[in-house]
């Protein structure tokens, strides 16, 4: 079981320094994920990273396959998943280079699928509080002990891309009290949450969008050349909150499921319940782990353990 997911955003296509690197290649039933996985272990605790747009930067966020990716870590047993991500600041107290630790989210995207559930499987999730407060704690310690400028809250709207908000959008933006913007955590906090994985965001601020009178809109430019201090500040937050995490976990991301899922087990068809996501290793050393039976990775279904339970 890995201690920590990684997602990298733009600027973070690696992490440097693992020991025991290997890369573990995984097909799902919703599709391929955004690249191969990258695992190795950071002061003896196991990490396994992903490149949210691919490695080189080929998907657009709408191109994402949020579903497999997120799917791809439960199989690799990955609880906990931290998503790095560069966004814009909608307030003028967030300032490009600061750490921004959102704990809600607005979802203005129009095109992506945001749940495993459907096609005769039915569940509602809360997200009322859709952050991990453990992980989003062990982060803020983290951010502090490197001496990062951190904010702890904060709202995240998530856009659909993949151009830059108009003034006029970015204001409206604004009049929702959101605080920073970007295009791709909506959907993972959603499937995070519908998987029992504890989601939390590292939002690496890079500009002011194009709402700051006396500021130039932003541009690919102005976003790249932060992103090697971002990506500096992020590898450096990652490292020092893995030995914050506790072994075990209590909080209520671990048990999302637990009453949320609405269908009569006798209605859900066989064809959910059966089949397993593919995988291949490459590297050092080959791994072949089996998701433990509760998991949601064990069937084709990943939500199996829970129908059964709602059956007993």
């Amino acid at each position: 079981m890995s201690a920590l997911g990684v997602i990298g955003g733009s600027g973070l296509y690696q992490m440097p320094g693992l020991d025991d690197r290997r890369e573990e290649t995984i097909t799902t039933p919703f599709g391929e994920p955004s690249d191969s996985f990258v695992l190795g272990r950071v002061g003896g605790l196991d990490i396994t990273f992903l490149a949210r747009h691919g490695r080189g930067h080929r998907l657009l966020p709408t191109e994402i396959n949020f579903r497999a990716n997120l799917f791809a870590f439960k199989t690799l047993g990955v609880e906990r998943v931290v998503s790095v991500s560069a966004v814009g600041s909608l307030r003028e107290e967030f300032r490009p280079l600061d750490v921004v630790l959102p704990d809600q989210f607005i979802d203005w995207t129009r095109q992506r699928p945001s749940t495993f559930f459907g096609s005769g499987l039915v569940a509602h999730v809360s997200l009322a509080d859709p952050v991990c407060p453990v992980l989003g704690e062990a982060l803020h310690e983290a951010g502090q002990a490197c001496g990062a400028r951190v904010r702890r809250g904060g709202t995240y709207l998530c856009i659909e891309g993949p151009q830059f908000s108009t003034r006029a959008e970015s204001h409206l933006y604004r009049s929702f009290k959101a605080d920073v913007i970007g295009m791709t955590n909506a959907q993972e906090v959603k499937l995070a949450r519908e998987a029992e994985i504890c989601y939390a965001t590292l939002a690496m601020v890079t500009d002011y969008d194009c709402w700051r009178a006396g500021t130039d809109a932003v541009t690919v430019d102005e976003v790249v050349a932060r992103l090697n201090d971002n990506a500096a500040t992020a590898r450096s937050i990652l490292i020092h909150v893995l030995g914050r995490l506790p072994a075990t976990r209590s909080c209520p991301c671990a048990t999302a499921l637990r009453n949320a899922i609405l269908t009569d087990p006798t209605r859900v068809s066989s064809g959910r319940r059966t089949g397993r996501p593919k995988r291949s290793s490459a590297g050092r050393r080959p791994i072949a782990r089996s998701p433990p039976p509760t998991s949601p990775a064990c069937a084709w279904s990943p939500w199996s353990a829970r129908i059964s339970a709602r059956s007993r």
